[in-house]
Parts: structure tokens; C-alpha cells; sequence
């Protein structure tokens, strides 16, 4: 329902410099004016749209003032949901930023639910449903492509391409069913040639935007790299080279390293989750094994694995059983501790792994590091990507959704190919369009928008 005014707190709850309560509906106005006292002693009600007052919020039951504030009006439907807005621009405190939301409460808003306010935006029809799911990726994006890829998305990148395919099948289905209203009429666009055509521009269209989810999902969630070798080949040292901080724990004690330590970070551009693991070897300490087992677990899961050898060492039996754990990964082999004399060479690697990369490198004078990056960005090929360009799915439901209409429209193809006749056609047409629909918010359930907007934070 959309028939009350929801208020909560937009801004982090922390000790900041600024906070900002946010009010949303028909009685954000009449709220606001109740506790917004202006030097001028204006009133709101009586001011523009998109305009900026200096005051005080006053508690009126003890006239007493809380805080000396900016507040924003804004008249629907120009606004963020298209209903009145107003927003109290305070001081960052927590405890002054709780006190002005529960006036605001007691004097008539509800507290908004998380994501309340883009739900509205999108049940008053200013977002499709995949605009309000890129809001969440901008907040949480982790590099300025994740950034982008969002941004894209939110002025429609998405919608526009799904509204095109939905359209081709629309018109298609319109075909078939005055086919099937009039049949003493010969459509001649209705031949199975002509039909078959179209059906493959289609499932071209939709196979396109599924195949940008493999580049989609990383832009997303970062490349998962695990770094994997032995105890003490370097690996925790390599983790804190790439984020130039101390993050890992390095010793020169075997197994320091217990658990799986997981950072974003971001490598020319590039997302990158980076797990640093536990040496695997064969141990009798029970802490150990765990950590073992879970590395091998993050090797399985992984998109990409740095593979750490001792290049002061010859090759022993646990680097050629991590070898065969990793050789059908996406692999790039590592030659650490070149600053001392070397027992391995490349060629040794690849005639153990067929064309893997290896990389000769130091990480204690980050010799090979610069080399590691550029080979990662070729790689997956995500350093140049032009948002402009073209789109790119990020969102596991739009992946899922495009397989169900691929596969709802192969399906019309191969009655086609059977020679049934054309209301099977249309069935099947009709499940297309309603799960690209699914995408864009046109068919979807309540359970599903509950289920999107209750992931997003208070306030937004």
C-alpha cells in the first residue's frame, strides 16, 4: 500500500559530518512543517519545489530545539519514488539523527522497510525492476567498472534490450493468434520459414545477453582467485603485495596461515575476490587439516588460481599434487623467489601443465607482480570494457529468467520442425514473454519485489 508516508534515516548511523532523514508521500510536507522551525518563520507548504530552508527541528511537545538544519523540499512526481519528499539535512550524530526520526515518526510517518523507497519508485513506474536492482549493485559496486556496469543499468540498459525482444515476440504472437481467430485469411508472414526466422533472430537476442553473464558475474562479484601452493611459498606475502597492506599474517613458520582470507580488491580496473589459502600438505594438526580442506574446496570453486612454486627448491610430490588439483582451472603458475638461485625452470611447468602461464617473481622486491596483473586482465579481457558499448547481465534472476525464455522459444521451433499446429506455438511464445517480463517487473510476483527490496539497506 502506498497510502501512508514512510520516513527513516538515509545516511550511515554513524558520527559523521552530515545525516539525513528522509520523508516519502502525501504528508511529508504537513510532517516536516509540524517540527521544521525557519528563521524566516516560513512554512513549507507555501514553498517551491526542489528548494533549500534554513532552520531548526524543534520538539514541540517540550519546545525544545534539536537541531540546527537544512531541509529539502521536493514536490512529486519529480522526485526519486514521484511522491513529496522531504529531507532533514542535520549533523551526523547518531543520537541527534534518532531523535529527529522518531519526531518524525511520532508526528505521523511510518518507518520505511529496506528499500521501501525505490520499491516505490518502481510500483509508481519511475524504475523498471531491473533500474531499482541496479540501485543496490551502485552502493554496493567495489570498483568504478562494477560502478558502471550498474549505472548503465540503472537508465535502462536492461530494460531497453528485454523490451526488444519482447516486442519481436509480441508482434509474433499477434501473427499467430489472428491466424488463428481468422483462417479463411492467408497471412503469408506466417509461413513456417518466415515463423523460423524470426524465431532465431529471437533466440539470438537472448542467447546474446546470456552469454554476457559469464563477463556480467565477475563484474559483479570480482574475478574468484585463489592463491594455492605449499607452506611458505609466498602466498600470504603475494596477498599483501597486491593490496599494499599488511593484511595477511607472514612468518616463517609452515602454516601460519589456518583459514581462508578473502579481499576485494582492484587490479587495473578489474574486480578481483582474492583468497589467499592454507598450505596444502599432509599434517597431523587437526586446525591444519581443516584449512587444508577448505582450500581445496575455494581450488574448486575458483575462476582463476595462482598457483605458488618455490623457485629455490626442485619440484616436490606436494607441488606436483596441487598441480593435478589445479590443471583444469584457469591457471597462472607463479616461480617465487627468483631473488634466490633457481631449481625450476618455466619449461619444467609446462611440460607438466600444456600451455599454462608462468611467471618468474619476487614477491619480497614485487619482481613479476606488474607482469601477473596485465596477465590477468588479458586473460578475462574485462580491463577494456566500454560500458557503451554493449550490455552485460550481472544478476543471477535476469541470467535464470533468460534460460527459461531461450528455452520456451526453442521449444516453438521444434513444434514448428514436428508440424503441430499453431496454438502450441503460442503457448510456449506466451512463456517467453512473460518470463522476459519477469526481468523488467511486468510479470512478477509480490513474493519476488518483497524478496528483491528486502536485500537493500534502510533509507534507500
Amino acid at each position: 500500500m502506498l497510502d501512508h508516508t514512510i520516513a527513516a534515516i538515509s545516511t550511515s548511523l554513524s558520527a559523521s559530518g552530515i545525516g539525513i532523514v528522509r520523508i516519502s508521500g502525501d504528508e511529508a510536507i504537513a510532517i516536516a512543517d509540524r517540527l521544521f522551525q525557519s528563521h524566516k518563520k516560513k512554512q513549507l507548504k507555501d514553498q517551491k519545489t526542489h528548494t533549500l530552508h534554513y532552520g531548526h527541528i524543534v520538539d514541540p511537545k517540550e519546545d525544545e530545539i534539536v537541531d540546527e538544519v537544512l531541509v529539502s523540499i521536493m514536490r512529486g512526481p519529480d522526485t526519486y519514488t514521484k511522491e513529496d519528499i522531504i529531507e532533514i539535512n542535520g549533523h551526523g550524530g547518531v543520537i541527534v539523527m534518532q531523535r529527529i526520526l522518531q519526531l518524525v515518526l511520532t508526528h505521523g510517518a511510518t518507518l520505511a522497510e529496506p528499500g521501501e523507497f525505490t520499491k516505490r519508485a518502481f510500483l509508481n513506474g519511475r524504475l523498471d525492476l531491473s533500474g531499482a536492482e541496479a540501485v543496490i549493485d551502485i552502493i554496493n559496486a567495489k570498483t568504478n567498472l562494477g560502478l558502471k556496469s550498474s549505472m548503465h543499468q540503472l537508465k535502462g540498459a536492461v530494460y531497453y534490450h528485454v523490451e526488444e525482444v519482447r516486442r519481436e515476440i509480441l508482434e509474433l504472437m499477434a501473427h499467430i493468434e489472428a491466424s488463428i481467430d481468422y483462417p479463411e485469411y492467408d497471412i503469408e508472414e506466417l509461413s513456417d520459414d518466415h515463423v523460423m526466422g524470426k524465431l532465431e533472430r529471437i533466440a539470438k537476442g537472448i542467447h546474446k545477453m546470456i552469454q554476457s553473464s559469464e563477463v556480467g558475474k565477475m563484474i559483479r562479484e570480482g574475478i574468484k582467485t585463489a592463491i594455492v601452493g605449499k607452506p611458505n611459498v609466498g602466498k600470504s606475502s603475494l596477498l599483501n603485495a597486491l593490496l599494499k597492506e599488511d593484511r595477511a599474517i607472514v612468518t616463517d613458520i609452515a602454516g601460519t596461515t589456518r583459514d581462508v582470507l578473502e579481499e576485494y580488491m582492484n587490479l587495473l580496473g578489474i574486480p578481483v575476490r582474492i583468497m589467499d589459502t592454507a598450505g596444502i600438505r599432509q599434517t597431523d594438526d587437526e586446525v591444519e587439516k581443516i584449512g587444508v580442506t577448505k582450500s581445496k574446496a575455494v581450488v574448486e570453486d575458483a575462476d582463476l588460481v595462482i598457483m605458488m612454486l618455490d623457485a629455490s627448491q626442485k619440484i616436490t610430490k606436494e607441488d606436483r599434487y596441487i598441480l593435478d588439483l589445479v590443471v583444469d582451472k584457469q591457471v597462472i603458475v607463479l616461480l617465487n623467489k627468483i631473488d634466490l638461485s633457481m631449481e625450476i625452470k618455466e619449461d619444467d611447468i609446462r611440460a607438466l601443465i600444456e600451455g599454462v602461464t608462468v611467471i618468474p617473481t619476487s614477491v619480497v622486491d614485487e619482481r613479476g607482480l606488474e607482469e601477473l596483473q596485465k596477465v590477468i586482465k588479458d586473460m578475462f579481457l574485462l580491463g577494456d570494457i566500454a560500458m557503451d558499448d554493449g550490455l552485460y547481465i550481472t544478476n543471477v534472476r535476469h541470467k535464470v529468467s533468460l534460460e527459461r525464455a531461450l528455452k520456451s522459444v526453442e521449444a516453438v521451433k521444434a513444434s514448428i520442425q514436428m508440424g503441430m499446429p499453431e496454438d502450441c506455438w503460442s503457448i510456449d511464445l506466451k512463456n517467453a514473454y512473460g518470463d522476459l517480463g519477469e526481468i523488467t517487473g511486468d510479470h512478477v510476483s509480490d513474493d519476488l519485489i518483497e524478496e528483491i527490496f528486502s536485500q537493500f539497506c534502510l533509507g534507500k
